[in-house]
């Protein structure tokens, strides 16, 4: 059952009690991200995300990283699209300190100049080990391709120009906007004690500035118009990298369950049909997947393949006859069913770690407003018919809302994007 309260001032919190568990785990989760930057602060909610680790009034870098550490704990965070999360897991009897931690990043930090310039140089680095992983180059393009002229386009990262000309007072500005009470979610799971997590939390949450009183920022003003587009990046590389995007569904649909669904049997698992005739059956990738993925206002739908360069275009034509396939016969009466039973016991294997339910029902409480139970979740699995299906293959695949792109070594770049376009576009 989940516990949901909101904190004197004002910061939403959501928990769940496992008593069996001999750990807790506590996350921070902030409702800013890269969909909230402009193009001359791009990267700017990424660079805070490291600078909250640099040390505050209270304590250095080293002692906010001893302090879980000395008690057998992991502290970390990431930044997403349109998210930031901190994050801590620890021995139950330790959640104190692990409380005491997060509120001193949060309130805290003292974004030094010194260490701004220092951490410009570790996130360039940071940067240039991204562009070395052709993987995360594709899928970089395809947003840039499926997403032009809207800050879905931005990667999370920043760009070398926009990080190295960022500074303190633009730094400092920006975050006392995006992290106020409004934006932010305190969610925790395992073994606590809910009245005394609760007082801890407003005892060490209490303060308002730079956290301060605001509203959230709301969903973003430019709404991608996705057309057909193909982007690409020659890069010396062995492998080539391909993805095939298309507009997918936003985030609370009630096509998201059918789509999943749907997703398990096309390109989401091991036994779907893109990885069983492409890398069993036909030995032309050894990785082959595709996956939706869903934000404020729109969604995308995501086929990705690594391969030989020489393969490109036969990968294309089988991954195209593929989509055909799904849109003239849909899936089988037991596809339908053996993928809703393989997503619920993904499911709930996946709750059975306390980190997972945590960034779960933050995640839901930050972005939704609500939490759904494992309950609710399974059930709206169970209720997916073939006529959901075929609502949700028809409005994803379609034609004229295609985008490739691909990153790897062509000599002759435009026959092969001619090539795609009489694969996909026509």
């Amino acid at each position: 059952m989940y516990i949901k309260e909101k904190l004197n001032n004002g910061i939403r919190v959501v928990m769940e009690e496992i008593p069996y568990v001999n750990s807790v785990s506590i996350g921070v989760l902030v409702n800013n991200g890269s969909i909230k930057e402009k193009d001359d602060l791009n990267g700017i909610s990424h660079f805070i995300e490291h600078m909250l680790f640099k040390g505050t009034s209270n304590r250095s870098a080293k002692e906010l990283a001893e302090s879980i550490d000395d008690v057998g704990g992991q502290i970390n965070a990431f930044t997403g699209t349109e998210y930031t999360c901190f994050y801590v897991r620890v021995l139950d009897k330790h959640l104190p300190i692990a409380i005491d931690v997060l509120s001193d990043m949060l309130n805290n930090s003292t974004f030094g100049e010194k260490d701004i310039e220092k951490e410009k140089g570790v996130i360039i680095e940071e940067i240039n080990m991204y562009l070395d992983s052709p993987e995360d180059i594709v899928y970089d393009i395809l947003s840039e391709t499926m997403f032009e002229n809207t800050s879905l386009a931005l990667p999370i990262l920043g760009t070398y120009e926009t990080v190295s000309n960022l500074d303190r007072d633009t730094i400092m500005n920006y975050y006392k906007r995006h992290y106020t009470t409004e934006n932010i979610v305190i969610s925790i799971v395992g073994n606590f004690q809910y009245r005394e997590t609760i007082a801890m939390l407003n005892e060490c949450f209490y303060k308002t500035s730079p956290i301060e009183m605001g509203l959230n920022d709301g969903m973003i003003e430019d709404i991608p118009e996705i057309s057909q587009n193909i982007g690409y990046k020659l890069k010396d590389t062995e492998q080539l990298n391909l993805c095939v995007g298309m507009e997918g569904v936003k985030r609370g649909s009630d096509d998201i369950y059918p789509l999943l669904v749907m997703n398990n049997t096309f390109g989401g698992s091991m036994s779907s049909r893109l990885f069983q005739r492409l890398r069993e059956e036909m030995g032309l990738v050894y990785s082959v997947y595709s996956h939706p993925t869903s934000f404020e206002n729109i969604g995308a739908f995501t086929v990705y393949a690594g391969l030989s360069v020489n393969q490109i275009l036969n990968v294309a034509k089988l991954v195209n006859e593929d989509i055909e396939d799904l849109k003239d016969n849909l899936i089988t009466d037991y596809e339908l069913f053996r993928s809703k039973e393989q997503l619920k016991g993904n499911y709930i294997l996946g709750m059975e770690s306390t980190s997972n339910r945590m960034f779960e029902i933050g995640k839901s409480e930050l972005l939704l407003n609500k939490v759904l139970s494992p309950e609710d979740i399974l059930n709206k699995i169970d209720k997916v018919q073939m006529v959901d299906i075929e609502r949700v293959v028809t409005n994803i695949f379609n034609r004229d809302k295609y985008n490739i792109a691909y990153v790897g070594k062509l000599s002759d770049p435009e026959k092969i994007n001619n090539n795609l376009k009489e694969i996909f576009f026509s």
